[in-house]
């Protein structure tokens, strides 16, 4: 059983950087996946980032690459998200996740944390 909390969300002018973390009370962390999501308001939640179990392989949406980059700590227990070149569009609540398969769909990750808020302004 793994509880995740995020932190580090916040406000922001655009072209602006953030760095979020999420921290997992479990002391196997490295049988999981991570990823973020999103969810802007009005719209669904949408995958924005994921990393392998031993952190060394990472995945992106198309709407981020270049821009995000998502590490994994194991022996801490962390991943963090560090948003660069921030948008108006990018203003989300992000939630991390976690899964022992790699998945781009939200409704098979098993573990989440409590979202945090984004607000990126222009």
């Amino acid at each position: 059983q793994e509880q995740l909390v995020e932190s580090g969300g916040g406000l922001v002018q655009a072209g602006g950087s953030l760095r979020l973390s999420c921290a997992a009370s479990g002391r196997t962390f490295n049988r999981y996946y991570v990823a973020w999501f999103r969810r802007a308001p009005g719209k669904e939640r949408e995958f924005v980032a994921a990393i392998s179990r031993s952190g060394d392989v990472t995945f992106y949406a198309d709407s981020v690459k270049g821009r995000f980059t998502i590490s994994k700590d194991n022996a801490k227990s962390t991943v963090s998200l560090q948003m660069n070149t921030l948008k108006p569009e990018d203003s989300a609540v992000y939630y991390c996740a976690a899964n022992t398969v790699l998945s781009y769909r939200d409704y098979t990750y098993d573990y989440w944390g409590q979202g945090t808020q984004v607000t990126v302004s222009s």
